[in-house]
């Protein structure tokens, strides 16, 4: 059975709508941003409901002819949606924008708006450390003193960016020299090209070298001699790489 955490309000009161109506039969659509748990909350309130995805014109007419009860991912994707006949079915739908405003108030009796994570804070701490925990079992970690308040998330894209930017993050902790000599490798054998390339491509080095030094130690002086390099030689590297 599907699954589903969340303590926003708003959500929360979807939920308890859909509960209130699940007797009658009509149609209900959620819309919001790209993974911001859509499908997952409508397969979790109807968990025996059939679910097409609207991608595929043929399939959504063979599931309305097969199905009282079903759910229609990406629904915005569908053509010909005022031609479609929702009487006596619960149609719940999900949509990532509304296209037509009057049509999909015409064939919804319930329209809703699923809030992105960036607004729901507390479902973003309950993602991150499901994401970690996975991350962690699938990059075979064992550092169990990891402290995920330095993680840094990405919400740009909702789950998708957060669950990335964890995965990221923890791989890049758990590479050691060779990892990074072959990213470095597959990334310059993609974009080599020109005729400064050494010059280029140095920043690579360079940059992160430099940053994660003035991190670490909080004076060009003390890092000039920590590098082995003339303090004025550190000074022009920070200004060619744009450094603050």
């Amino acid at each position: 059975m599907e699954t589903f955490f969340t303590t926003s309000e708003k959500i929360q009161h979807i939920i308890k709508s859909f509960n209130l109506t699940k007797t009658l039969f009509v149609s209900s659509i959620i819309i919001g941003d790209a993974h911001t748990g859509k499908k997952s909350l409508a397969k979790y309130l109807f968990p025996e409901a059939h679910m097409v995805s609207g991608t595929n014109q043929e399939e959504v007419n063979k599931a309305l002819e097969s199905y009282d009860e079903l759910i229609i991912t990406d629904f915005e994707k569908l053509s010909n949606q005022s031609n479609f006949d929702f009487s006596n079915k619960r149609i719940i739908a999900t949509a990532n924008y509304v296209g037509n405003a009057s049509l999909i108030d015409d064939i919804f009796a319930f329209i809703y708006t699923m809030p992105p994570l960036a607004e729901r804070p507390e479902d973003v701490t309950y993602l991150k450390n499901l994401f970690t925990k996975e991350a962690m079992a699938t990059l075979m970690i064992e550092n169990h003193t990891l402290d995920e308040k330095v993680i840094p998330l990405n919400l740009s894209m909702n789950s998708k960016s957060l669950k990335k930017s964890i995965f990221l993050y923890l791989m890049q902790l758990s590479m050691d020299n060779e990892d990074i000599q072959n990213v470095i490798y597959h990334y310059i054998s993609k974009h080599l090209e020109g005729n400064d390339g050494y010059r280029e491509y140095l920043e690579l080095y360079e940059k992160p070298l430099i940053k994660a030094g003035l991190d670490k130690y909080g004076s060009q002086l003390q890092l000039s001699q920590v590098l082995g390099i003339n303090r004025n030689t550190l000074r022009k590297k920070i200004h060619e790489h744009h450094i603050d």
